[in-house]
């Protein structure tokens, strides 16, 4: 692959290739193709109405090519491969809040423990309307998050409108090292609760404290766990088994297949219940994405938990992250994951076992269309599918992009810093609401263990 580039560089730099003993015709014409390209650059830098920065168009090439594949195949460039690598490490510089757009502004889901933003004094469903002065509308999810995030140790000034205060609220936050936490956990009477918000490299050691926690608290008393993977968009594929594992004994929990059929990668589960075998509900929506649907899918297959909620997001592929020469990377779709009964979700999802949407407060209009997978543009098919050959998804569906961590394979739909279309991936709203009598899935998953509970003691 690298020497493939730099044969394209030298054909940009030279306007010509010169061929010594071509393999075969195919070898010929690709060739060809390159001084085509090479072509095209130089009548642009010369007769474009605008100078135009070399690096910026090649880059834009680079990209097409690998965005005319699949929607999740893309070229990250230097700063996207930073940022990127940041996101997927747990740590970055910023205030600690977690975000949605709401209406044209930024809405506070909640900020987080012991972050400068907790202790500055903004709380949950706070709206952010101006980042240093700067007012929000027109401004993309990414773009605002962008603003927020700098160098540890700078100030910013955010101002804040509140539900029940007449006056805006102006701010001054200094900057810190932010730690991600993907895992945030709380006890509804004697059922534990766990919320895993993203697949980073903490995942699964965040996973087991919660557990342990849980397990010291209430010991004995404990009549199951709720795991909430709605709107987590994915991340890594190694948390995505480890977290399966550690609610399953033994069997296989996800494969990988390239286009080769013969290159199958399983993985299994490694012995050992974290929760020994207690009742597990797992919720899901539209915006649970490719590590959350593993999760959910190996621990449906196994029968080991039961799948609330709504159809989950159905993208079945997996990107590996290759660094380049340049120090940047490419996100290249490879591979197909499977569930462990053979199926793909790609463009399908996972199918709850029990339906449940979430009502909405306050809100009394019908349920938005369901987004996800085969909605985006050029996604591809089912490999499950019986014509193989229509890999084209709908042409009228949103770009998105995927960020994966350096030589790890992931299957993520994780929030880019540069992609301003992240939030239109989401069919539902990511939960704001902290009680479980606000949250009607969640209360329905409580309800359930509670049941299965009953249910087991008098057997």
């Amino acid at each position: 692959m690298r020497h493939f580039f730099k044969t394209t560089l030298y054909a940009i730099g030279f306007m010509s290739i010169t061929l010594s003993n071509p393999s075969s015709a195919a070898k010929t014409e690709t060739y060809n193709q390159l001084n085509l390209f090479a072509d095209v650059f130089e009548r642009i830098r010369a007769n474009y109405v605008k100078d135009v920065d070399d690096e910026e168009l090649i880059e834009a090439a680079i990209n097409g090519m690998l965005t005319s594949l699949d929607p999740h195949s893309t070229y990250l460039n230097t700063k996207r491969y930073e940022n990127m690598r940041v996101q997927t490490s747990g740590e970055f510089g910023g205030l600690g809040i977690e975000v949605t757009m709401d209406k044209g502004v930024i809405l506070v889901v909640a900020p987080m423990d012991d972050t400068p933003a907790f202790h500055a004094g903004v709380k949950a469903g706070d709206y952010i309307t101006k980042i240093d002065g700067e007012q929000i509308n027109g401004l993309t999810l990414n773009e605002a998050v962008d603003k927020m995030r700098g160098k540890v140790d700078t100030d910013i000034d955010i101002t804040i409108v509140r539900e029940g205060e007449s006056d805006v609220i102006e701010l001054t936050i200094t900057r810190a090292i932010i730690e991600v936490q993907s895992v945030r956990h709380r006890i509804e009477d004697e059922i534990g609760y766990v919320r895993i918000s993203s697949f980073t490299e903490k995942t699964t050691s965040g996973l087991r404290d919660a557990l342990k926690e849980i397990d010291e608290e209430l010991g004995d008393n404990l009549q199951g766990i709720v795991l909430d993977l709605r709107n987590n968009p994915g991340g890594l594929l190694d948390q995505a088994v480890d977290v399966s594992s550690t609610f399953l004994d033994r069997g296989e929990i996800v494969s990988t297949r390239t286009r080769n059929d013969k290159n199958i990668q399983r993985y299994n589960a490694k012995p050992g219940d974290n929760i020994d075998k207690k009742s597990l509900v797992v919720l899901i929506n539209g915006g649970s994405a490719s590590a959350s649907e593993i999760v959910a899918g190996a621990l449906q297959d196994h029968e080991r938990a039961v799948v609330v909620g709504t159809q989950s997001f159905g993208k079945g592929s997996v990107q590996t992250v290759m660094p380049l020469s340049t120090n940047g990377a490419m996100s290249l779709t490879t591979a197909y994951y499977f569930t462990p009964s053979g199926n793909s979700i790609q463009n399908e999802g996972i199918v709850p076992d029990v339906v449940v949407e979430q009502l909405r407060l306050n809100d009394s209009e019908a349920i938005r269309a369901r987004r996800s997978e085969a909605s985006l543009r050029g996604s591809l098919a089912n490999p499950n599918a019986t014509d193989e050959g229509d890999d084209e998804g709908d042409d009228e569906g949103e770009e998105d992009d995927d960020n994966d961590n350096e030589e790890n394979e992931t299957d993520d739909e994780n929030a880019d810093a540069d992609n301003d279309e992240e939030e239109e991936n989401e069919e539902e709203e990511a939960p704001r609401l902290t009680t479980a009598q606000d949250d009607y899935q969640l209360n329905f998953a409580l309800n359930l263990i509670r049941g299965m509970a009953i249910a087991r003691n008098n057997q």
